[in-house]
């Protein structure tokens, strides 16, 4: 649908000596001017590598596949783009759709190509159908895109596939169309590639509105003779007014974009005689002076319509348009529009950020009409959207104008399913996660981008995939220090919420802490003043409303726990009344083994309660109470108790004669041994933290061990001692906590190590 062709060589290929140089199929390539500037030989071979990765494999239209990579390089080679663009065109769809990988190509082709290459699989990733809103998509490609040649590689790749939706189904097509005037339309819009905007529009209008495309178009071609004789006198009046005025120019007839003049008949309800650039001219000059010049002899020469003078020359539009639009009465009395612009001009609003590449290229190449001036050379039209007296000589710097403009300052990252997230710039993996889903928020305790272990607080960047690490306990929860570098509202209000909700809970698990310390530092049995039914006595005493209160009101520092020992100590009948006998104290001190004490004083047969039988806990599962226990008769050392479902019992069956039923005494105040095994991510810090919060909970350590595998996995076994088994799930709560820890769990003789980590 363009109005100037690229210019071609006359003679095909005799730049290259035999015509047999390369495949047949590259000829249409390699006949564009600027192609033959490159090294032909390596476009050769990305051809060679590309069928030969697609070999076997046709499109909907029965063509090998091949086809559709030729045609967008050569999309991209009218363009003028450069020898790298062309060369990632070839090979754009080999890493996603082959096994040819991005480092074989990179080693073959280097590294520019390489990253163009990955730019573009990235943006396929993308589910357009799904996103909330075309313009965040659209956003999204601009912030993804680190070169902005991907965004030209995936609008040649969209424009081909656009001329071959007939071999496609009409509801994909339809899919494909609405995609396409939704999304890539306006991103060359915005690009300033009017060619390829004009071209996307009319093949998706013609697939969206089939009925009403055939209408425009028979309203168009009815009036064409007619309207190509008015353009005729038009021109030749303007030609002969310009010539008077030592303006040399070339005037053309404009083509009519079907998809335009629907959006005006339609849209903005105007009737089709009514629409004023139906019929237009364009006048081509050499200087910017000329088009003023030009401009008041077209206004001369006929009668200038009030209003319809715009000047996007002293203020170009957004996407770097430059022209000058006035409509004007021409003969019997029919409205024309005529535009005015430089050639220069012509080729920036033809090819917009592509027309740096030719320039670059071709800096002597002949183009439709005029050689690039020495300020075409520099690039001077190439601003930045901000600040229009800004000059650059770097296409990039244009994407980063587009970035600020479309993206405000946004970041697109994918989840491994391929959904895109759009996170403001500074966002966490912490930030990804509460925007995935609250509950993969709270549990976070690890992340991975780009299957690389990070830090919570690392910084993503467009295009990273983000792969979160969730602890399985119900009771993980954010770190207080998150809310010093997390940026999204989201993430701040949802940690703050579960803060204030989990407060209570954390200070009635301080409260019960702060007790049991206060107990332990007078000597006092624990699970004897710490009983449900003495706490709820307390509690009513000191006008709580349950033991719960109780502990809150301790945690929260409004009770002293001294003051609730004291309280404990008098329902008891004073100190008299909870003294340990020395037959029911235990210390290391006095004795060695603490299994056989623990077991001693814990542990009593079913059938003879008053049996002076010496009962030993099995080291193997460490049995505690209220495990479901078994006990076997050893050889001269009593009878050894294990959890009834640890490994080693099974081989004991062999010989049943010597199982006896055992169950735990209703009260003991026997210490007993605890083994818990710890998996977290390896960091700095983490033996420390473990170690404060087992030391925070008055646990007496005996042994530990800690392995790193080299994924960085921590493993961490400790052995400690403890009166009250229950206890234990506030430590393994406790420890959960601890930042970088997927679990916290007890080791026992049939439970196996597993790793709580679940990614997102």
């Amino acid at each position: 649908m363009s109005s100037s062709e690229p210019p071609r060589v006359k003679s095909r290929l005799s730049w290259l000596g035999k015509k047999d140089a390369v495949p047949t199929i590259l000829e249409p390539m390699m006949s564009v001017q600027s192609v033959g500037s490159m090294n032909l030989p390596r476009l050769v071979h990305a051809y060679e590598v590309a069928e030969m990765c697609h070999r076997g494999v046709t499109r909907k239209s029965g063509e090998p596949y091949i086809t559709h990579p030729v045609a967008v390089a050569t999309i991209l080679a009218e363009l003028g783009m450069d020898e790298d663009t062309l060369v990632a065109a070839l090979l754009h769809d080999t890493v996603e759709d082959t096994d040819y990988t991005l480092a074989q190509l990179e080693k073959e082709f280097g590294a520019d190509v390489a990253l163009l290459v990955d730019g573009v699989t990235k943006l396929d990733k993308v589910n357009y159908g799904e996103a909330a809103a075309a313009e965040t998509v659209r956003k999204m490609i601009i912030a993804m895109s680190k070169d902005i040649r991907v965004l030209l590689i995936k609008l040649g790749d969209r424009l081909h596939n656009a001329r071959t939706w007939r071999f496609v189904s009409p509801a994909s097509a339809q899919n494909k169309a609405r995609e396409t005037l939704e999304i890539f339309a306006p991103l060359a819009h915005r690009l300033g590639m009017n060619s390829i905007k004009w071209e996307l529009e009319d093949l998706s209008f013609r697939i969206l509105y089939p009925a009403v495309y055939s209408e425009i178009e028979r309203m168009v071609l009815e009036r064409a003779p007619e309207r190509e004789r008015f353009i005729e006198e038009v021109k030749e009046t303007l030609s002969s007014e310009l010539a008077k005025a030592n303006i040399k120019c070339t005037i053309t007839g404009r083509p009519k974009h079907y998809y335009s003049i629907y959006q005006k008949m339609i849209l903005r309800g105007r009737d089709f005689e009514d629409i004023y650039d139906l019929v237009g001219v364009r006048v081509l000059v050499e200087e910017v002076q000329d088009c003023y010049t030009a401009l008041g002899v077209a206004n001369t020469a006929y009668i200038p319509i009030q209003g319809r003078i715009k000047d996007y020359i002293a203020s170009p539009k957004f996407n770097l348009y430059q022209s000058i639009h006035t409509t004007v009465m021409g003969p019997g009395g029919r409205t024309v529009e005529i535009q005015i612009r430089t050639y220069d001009m012509h080729r920036r609003a033809e090819y917009g950020v592509a027309a740096h590449w030719r320039y670059k290229e071709n800096p002597k190449a002949k183009s439709d009409e005029k050689a690039p001036t020495k300020e075409d050379t520099q690039l001077e039209w190439l601003r930045q959207l901000v600040d229009w007296q800004r000059d650059t000589a770097d296409p990039s710097e244009f994407l980063d104008s587009l970035r600020y403009e479309m993206s405000s300052n946004k970041v697109y990252v994918f989840t491994p399913a391929g959904e895109v997230k759009e996170l403001p710039a500074g966002a966490t993996p912490v930030d990804f996660a509460f925007a995935v889903h609250t509950e993969v928020g709270l549990r976070t305790i690890g992340a991975k981008v780009n299957d690389r272990l990070v830090t919570l607080d690392h910084i993503l960047e467009s295009g990273d995939t983000v792969e979160i690490i969730r602890s399985k306990s119900p009771d993980a929860g954010p770190s207080r220090g998150w809310s010093e570098f997390v940026v999204t509202q989201r993430a701040k209000s949802k940690i703050r919420q579960w803060f204030t909700r989990s407060r209570r809970d954390e200070m009635i698990e301080m409260g019960k802490d702060k007790l049991a310390k206060a107990i332990r530092r007078r000597n006092q049995p624990v699970q004897r003043l710490m009983s449900h039914e003495t706490l709820k006595a307390v509690a009513q005493d000191m006008s709580r409303s349950d033991v719960s209160d109780l502990y809150a009101a301790i945690g929260e520092g409004r009770i002293s726990a001294e003051a609730v020992v004291r309280r404990l100590i008098e329902t008891q009948g004073g100190t008299a009344g909870v003294e340990e006998t020395m037959a029911e104290a235990v210390t290391p001190t006095q004795i060695q083994d603490r299994s056989e004490v623990a077991g001693s004083s814990a542990v009593q047969l079913v059938s003879l309660q008053d049996a002076d039988v010496l009962f030993k806990l099995a080291k193997c599962c460490t049995p505690v109470p209220p495990d479901e226990i078994v006990g076997f008769v050893t050889r001269g050392s009593g009878i050894s108790v294990h959890r009834a479902d640890c490994s080693n019992v099974a081989h004991l069956r062999r010989e049943p004669e010597r199982f006896r039923k055992v169950q735990w005494q209703d009260e003991t105040d026997a210490v007993f041994l605890v083994q818990v095994q710890i998996i977290a991510l390896d960091r700095k810090g983490l033996l420390a933290d473990i170690s404060r919060v087992l030391s925070e909970h008055d646990v007496n350590m005996l042994s530990g061990n800690i392995n790193t595998t080299k994924d960085r996995l921590a493993k961490t076994n400790f052995t400690f001692e403890m009166a009250d088994p229950h206890h234990l799930e506030q430590i393994l709560r406790a420890l959960r906590r601890i930042e970088g820890v997927y679990d916290a769990f007890r080791v026992t003789g049939s439970n196996k190590e597993a790793s709580s980590a679940r990614p997102v």
